[in-house]
């Protein structure tokens, strides 16, 4: 590797360490369900993140809070020494997208039948500091 893309790679490592990520693929959930709870999380404080993600109704909490502790994981083992309450962490980023539909098909009246189409995502998210 040459110098200036060792000096390039370590910047962009430097710049990275207050961000982390986290994946769920292939979530068995519809992307707009997934998508209300996602909108409720996005730039809020990560401890007060948990807290509304541990006591929402909605299905799609309790997947959105394993991805939240995972990320959350990830920034710990990339900054072992520091404290996450005083690093200030929100949700930086949360998108979802739309996944694979699986196609089944449910009989109907006169001999027809329906399409069935059960919906996945992907979810990703980002956790950075407060500026």
């Amino acid at each position: 590797m040459g110098s200036r893309k060792r000096e390039s790679a370590l910047a962009r490592k430097i710049a990275n360490q207050d961000v982390a990520k986290a994946l769920h693929n292939d979530c068995p959930s519809s992307p707009r369900k997934m998508r209300l709870v996602a909108d409720i999380i996005r730039g809020v404080e990560v401890e007060k993140a948990l807290s509304i993600l541990k006591y929402s109704k909605k299905g799609a909490s309790e997947k959105l809070e394993k991805v939240l502790l995972s990320a959350i994981a990830n920034w710990q083992s990339k900054n072992e020494g520091a404290d996450i309450e005083e690093a200030n962490l929100i949700v930086k980023e949360i998108f979802v997208d739309s996944a694979r539909q699986l196609k089944r098909l449910r009989p109907a009246p006169q001999g027809r039948g329906y399409r069935i189409r059960k919906r996945s995502n992907h979810i990703t998210l980002i956790l950075g500091t407060k500026n």
